[in-house]
């Protein structure tokens, strides 16, 4: 079948279906249903811009419900339709196995994993960038309600997009562009506000950058074991999680905190090894806490980036988990950063390249590590023009007006996307809208000892959909009835998911690796 251009809510030279296969379930209590897998094309209006590649699993049994999937990184690929969501909780059915009629996109353009995630070539592009930034959401959902009509004879009765990052991201651009369109979102850990998040990890890929300032694993591990020396039983249980992260803020600070006796600053403050920290390493972890203000303007009103949770995140340590490669990729990388770029160096380095080179510059040839980040580097114009589309999910009250409901969760440890970002933004929504009225359809938690999407300290898994189809379904409110399970660090563990600003705190009796022993305090 195709679609027409006119029945897209936004410019496309419209769609078609270029591919269907019947996939039978794996057998009985399988975690997929037998569906029919469809594959779409949206072409651009601009024929120097890629199509839009989309996929769509259709139950054969199905409940009248739709689910959309969102991407991550720079996109480039198609999340995995018959799959789970992200931090899914163990043993939780994914949507297509409850009978959802699921879809994704790669937004707008093609790439390979694993260089999808940073490839940012596809930016010189107007329209497929527009797509990344959060078109290809609409014109994706408009195909695929097209779809599901063709086949099920109907429209969806609900309609859910579900993502984490870049798709968290998405996710509050759904329900901020399009509020008509969708009945809940769940966002986690959102990469939001691009252009300024960006920046941030170009500040902090700057400063790590420097003569003697990057980190070895072996001294990251020195301020990890300090760090949970010093606030771990914060919280009323030394359990290796640092839930008070505001106590652990004022408490913690390098250049005077000890480990096991012995200061964490080298003698004198020189580089004399892996056993500690010197002086401009100190001061790089700082300015990487540190929030960094913007001496031009954004027309998103953003004023700069609040800094990253560095001085007590786990940021890639050798303690034996097959996760610290990964932890180490997305947090400082295991390699300092350097022109040219190498795949050992941090994601962020990798991302806030591209978008200098690509969406700011034009330029691929550019030397991001020479780009004035405060100032803008001769591109404020340009940077304040590509910020435009990062204010999209600013208002949220017709969303709120018409039932819609929002999941948000970020952890305290994310190294890639700053969780005091997102608190951020929740707490101008509570000035914009009043603490009542957001409190009427949007939760947000944070997740202390959680990273971006992994974690060795807390790997959370939560049975999200169900949250959100409970609340949108059936009225019952998921603000004290969510819990988080441990899949990695104590498998099994669970805590509960507190409204931030809540953490959860011990209280002093019962199983520390159970929720039940702890309650959601603010202080």
């Amino acid at each position: 079948m195709s679609v027409p251009a006119d029945r897209i809510g936004l410019p496309t030279s419209g769609a078609k279906v270029v591919g269907t296969a019947v996939v039978d379930a794996d057998g009985p209590g399988s975690a997929t249903s037998k569906y029919c897998l469809v594959n779409a094309r949206i072409m651009p209006v601009d024929p120097q811009a890629p199509n839009i590649e989309v996929k769509l699993a259709l139950p054969w049994v199905w409940n009248g419900k739709a689910a959309m999937m969102g991407g991550a990184g720079y996109g480039g690929t198609i999340y995995e339709v018959a799959g789970n969501l992200l931090n899914a909780a163990p043993g939780s059915l994914s949507p297509l196995a409850r009978g959802y009629a699921v879809f994704a996109d790669d937004s707008g353009h093609q790439s390979s994993y694993p260089g999808a995630a940073a490839d940012g070539a596809f930016l010189v592009n107007d329209e497929a960038r527009h797509n990344w930034m959060g078109d290809s959401i609409k014109k994706t959902r408009d195909v695929a309600v097209a779809v599901m009509q063709a086949a099920y004879g109907r429209k969806p009765l609900r309609s859910y997009f579900l993502g984490s990052s870049t798709g968290g991201r998405q996710a509050l651009q759904a329900a901020g562009r399009w509020p008509a369109d969708w009945d809940g979102v769940v966002s986690l850990y959102p990469a939001r506000n691009v252009t300024t998040s960006l920046l941030g990890m170009l500040a902090a890929t700057q400063a790590l950058s420097g003569p003697g300032h990057f980190l070895t694993p072996e001294k990251r591990g020195v301020l990890r074991r300090a760090a949970l020396a010093a606030c771990d039983s914060l919280d009323g249980a030394k359990d290796g999680i640092i839930s008070n992260v505001k106590g652990c803020s004022t408490r913690f600070d390098p250049a005077t905190a000890t480990l096991n006796g012995i200061p964490v600053r080298c003698p004198d403050g020189q580089d004399t090894g892996d056993t500690c920290l010197s002086n401009a390493q100190i001061a790089t972890l700082k300015s990487i806490d540190a929030p960094l203000r913007f001496q031009f303007s954004l027309a998103s009103g953003s004023t700069g980036f609040p800094g990253f949770n560095i001085l007590l995140s786990d940021s890639g340590v050798p303690d034996g988990s097959p996760l610290q490669p990964m932890m180490s990729a997305m947090s400082v990388g295991a390699e300092q950063p350097a022109t040219p770029l190498s795949p050992s160096m941090a994601m962020m380095a990798h991302m806030s390249a591209s978008y200098i080179r690509y969406a700011v510059t034009n330029s691929p040839g550019y030397d991001p590590l020479t780009f004035d980040v405060v100032h803008g580097g001769g591109y404020a114009l340009r940077l304040s023009e590509l910020s435009v589309a990062d204010s999209s999910d600013n208002d949220l009250a017709p969303f709120a007006a018409k039932g819609g409901k929002v999941l948000m969760l970020h952890g305290t440890e994310d190294l890639l996307v700053s969780s005091r970002g997102t608190a951020a933004y929740y707490d101008a929504l509570v000035k914009t809208m009043g603490a009542t009225k957001l409190s009427s359809f949007l939760r947000y938690y944070q997740v202390p000892g959680f990273g971006h999407s992994i974690s060795p300290t807390f790997n959370l898994g939560w049975d999200q959909l169900s949250a959100l189809e409970n609340w949108v379904e059936k009225g019952i409110d998921p603000a004290g009835n969510q819990i988080g399970v441990d899949t990695i660090g104590v498998p099994g563990r669970t805590r509960p998911l507190c409204i931030y600003p809540g953490w959860p705190r011990y209280t002093g009796k019962g199983d520390i690796n159970n929720a039940s022993s702890f309650r959601c305090v603010t202080r």
